[in-house]
C-alpha cells in the first residue's frame, strides 16, 4: 500500500510530516533455534492515518492536504 503524499496549506511544506497511524497486519513469525525472530510474508490488512502534523509550522487537520504525484510535479 503506497503512502499518501501531503502538503501543508499553511507553509507549503511537502517533505516533513509527523504521521500517527494504526495498522493491522498478518505475518509469519519464524524463530531460529537460537530464538532470533524473522518476520516473513507480512501483509497489511487494515491501515488508518489518525493524525498528520506539519513539522515546519505545526499545522494539523484541514490545513494538511493529500496531494497526487501530478500536483507535486507542478511545484
Amino acid at each position: 500500500m503506497p503512502a499518501a503524499r501531503y502538503r501543508c496549506t499553511g507553509c507549503g511544506n511537502l517533505t516533513r510530516f509527523d504521521v500517527v497511524a494504526s495498522q493491522r497486519t498478518k505475518a509469519l513469525y519464524h524463530y531460529s533455534v537460537g530464538g532470533d525472530l524473522t518476520v516473513e510474508d507480512e501483509a497489511v490488512l487494515d491501515s488508518r492515518v489518525e493524525q498528520v502534523t506539519c513539522v515546519w509550522c505545526g499545522a494539523t487537520g484541514d490545513r494538511i492536504a493529500e496531494v497526487t504525484d501530478d500536483e507535486t510535479a507542478d511545484s
